[in-house]
């Protein structure tokens, strides 16, 4: 039903990337699963239309959405995707990895720093944790929760706030997106809190 929602979202409204980014997502990560146990390709499908439903139907945003796990994944290079440069190099930087040498923390922060300096990587990787915090209840355990809110907190949510500041235009659907974060993973601390 998504998929068919952002398709033909996508053919009325010409965006021809998105149509391209769509149906590779979908192959490549099929036969995948989240640890819930639903299909991989549910969650770029939410976050797309997440993202349209709050305006963001720009054809480089919702194709890098489509996009933005297939190379770290599906072991695909940002060359082989069938869309322009500009959304490769969201997808890009939307890849995590560890230089040789790096430690998992210095990884973060230049992780971090880089998808804050390209607009479509930033709201890619927003929609990406808006996503992630709402489904880790019963999936993560206690521990990774624990550390997941705690990313979020010292990396995703500043990221936010630099988003908004040097994205004034897109204040409102980042308002709605840090609303939507914190009320989750707020709850989530109370009950981990709870179970102590």
């Amino acid at each position: 039903m998504m998929y068919a929602h952002i398709h033909d979202f996508a053919v009325s409204r010409q965006m021809e990337q998105t149509v391209q980014a769509l149906s590779f997502a979908r192959k490549m990560h099929s036969g995948q699963y989240r640890k819930s146990g639903e299909e991989y390709i549910i969650h770029p499908l939410t976050m797309a239309c997440h993202a349209l439903s709050l305006g963001m139907a720009d054809d480089t945003l919702i194709s890098t959405i489509l996009l933005h796990d297939v190379c770290e994944d599906c072991g695909v290079s940002p060359q082989e995707l069938p869309v322009s440069q500009e959304v490769r190099y969201g997808v890009e930087l939307m890849t995590f990895t560890v230089l040789e040498g790096e430690t998992k923390d210095a990884a973060k922060r230049r992780y971090y720093d880089r998808l804050g300096e390209n607009k479509t990587a930033a709201v890619t990787k927003l929609f990406d944790r808006c996503h992630n915090v709402s489904t880790m209840a019963g999936t993560f355990s206690k521990e990774k929760m624990k550390a997941y809110i705690e990313e979020t907190r010292e990396y995703v949510l500043p990221l936010l706030c630099r988003t908004r500041e040097r994205y004034p235009e897109s204040a409102e659907v980042l308002f709605s997106i840090h609303y939507h974060i914190t009320s989750v993973i707020d709850a989530a601390e109370q009950i981990l809190i709870s179970d102590e």
